[in-house]
């Protein structure tokens, strides 16, 4: 059924709504990104000089240079890594816009529902970005010691991150979020798989830049699946 979910939410990524909130979200972390970017190497230019003067005379105008471009490389490195991230953290101040697009096409017998606020979604997405990079930050000792099981504790951590936000915010909308836990908890297997299913494609360039908005739909379909299940149960 997971699967289910994953292509009903694959097949509207062409939607208008989605491909503006891609746009919005990508630019946004664009600008974000190069703004910290040349703000690091606008502060390493204050600090590194232009010269070295060396014993003997010998004057040196190339170091100031060569340290600033290495850092430019480091950062556009680290920022090509945290893109995704980042972006998924704006994805979020867009949740509603997604889930309205996707019960407007598939579940418009439910009644409306008033959004989050952009004060609750900002609030939430800023503390998921940070637990993301904490809880990653934190497993890099795990990723070195797990050889070539990393990728294998990478997916399924972050699988599991990614689940229990994205239905949290989802069922957020609908029910209370001591509510929203427990349901969780209740489906915490199909949660965490159909995280897992979002995480495996971060790695495939461009595409990862979907994810976030794949994964917000992929959850109002997991969400309003298993609210029905229970309700006949």
């Amino acid at each position: 059924m997971i699967f289910g979910d994953f292509a009903r939410a694959f097949r509207q990524l062409g939607d208008r709504k989605f491909l503006l909130v891609l746009a919005m979200s990508v630019g946004l972390s664009l600008a974000l990104l190069a703004g910290f970017c040349a703000l690091v190497i606008w502060g390493l230019s204050g600090i590194i000089p232009d010269q070295f003067t060396l014993p003997g005379g010998l004057v040196i105008t190339w170091v100031g240079t060569a340290l600033t471009g290495t850092s430019l490389v480091a950062l556009l490195f680290l920022s090509s890594l945290l893109m995704v991230p980042v972006a998924t953290a704006f994805t979020g101040l867009f949740l509603d816009s997604i889930v309205d697009a996707v019960e407007a096409r598939h579940y418009s017998h439910i009644p409306s529902t008033l959004p989050l606020g952009i004060a609750t979604t900002m609030i939430d997405s800023i503390n998921f970005l940070g637990l993301v990079l904490l809880l990653n930050t934190l497993a890099l000792v795990v990723y070195f010691l797990s050889g070539p099981f990393a990728p294998v504790v990478f997916i399924l951590l972050n699988g599991y991150l990614l689940g229990r936000e994205y239905f949290q915010l989802v069922a957020a909308r609908r029910m209370s979020r001591d509510g929203a836990k427990s349901s969780r908890r209740k489906n915490r297997y199909e949660v965490w798989f159909a995280g897992i299913l979002m995480v495996i494609p971060l790695s495939i360039p461009i595409i990862n830049l979907f994810v976030p908005l794949l994964a917000v739909a992929t959850f109002t379909h997991l969400f309003h699946r298993v609210q029905n299940q229970d309700r006949s149960a």
